[in-house]
């Protein structure tokens, strides 16, 4: 546990953001994992089978969240009360929220290669997708959260 629980964590938190759930998310994983411990086959690594449960958990999480949120608001309105939440506070806050805007599928591929720093292949093996998926995840994830935080840091982008 000790020397996956800051790679799992960070997926966790790449995939919500900063809240309450992630450190009982983080526990879930664990356990999720002990239990399936007779049933591991060792086909991928052990921080690969980990990192797939938590991000099956956060996928689960999110579900959670919009179906919440639904039964109190229009989905239409989702975007314009996102936009409307308090002043972000730091440069990571901004982060987070174009994070939190991509699609649980782009923002996968987001966390684990950008923010986790696995390969292309590794991302696709916990995937469980094709290595063009995830180029093609990545590149218009990139695209998308270049044009949402360009305005905020006009003076770090190079044309």
């Amino acid at each position: 546990m000790r020397r996956y629980e800051r790679p799992i964590a960070a997926t966790i938190t790449g995939m919500l953001g900063r809240c309450d759930e992630v450190d009982e998310i983080g526990q879930q994983v664990f356990i999720r994992f002990y239990e399936a411990l007779p049933k591991f086959r060792g086909d991928s690594s052990v921080k690969t089978y980990l990192t797939r449960i938590a991000i099956n958990l956060s996928l689960n999480e999110l579900k959670r969240r919009k179906r919440r949120f639904t039964l109190f608001r229009p989905v239409e309105d989702a975007a314009e009360i996102r936009s409307n939440d308090a002043e972000p506070h730091s440069d990571m806050a901004l982060i987070e929220q174009a994070l939190a805007r991509l699609s649980p599928d782009a923002r996968d591929v987001v966390v684990l290669r950008l923010v986790n720093g696995y390969s292309t292949e590794e991302t696709a093996e916990m995937l469980a997708i094709p290595v063009g998926t995830v180029l093609s995840r990545l590149s218009i994830a990139r695209k998308k959260l270049r044009d949402w935080l360009a305005p905020h840091f006009t003076d770090m982008i190079k044309e």
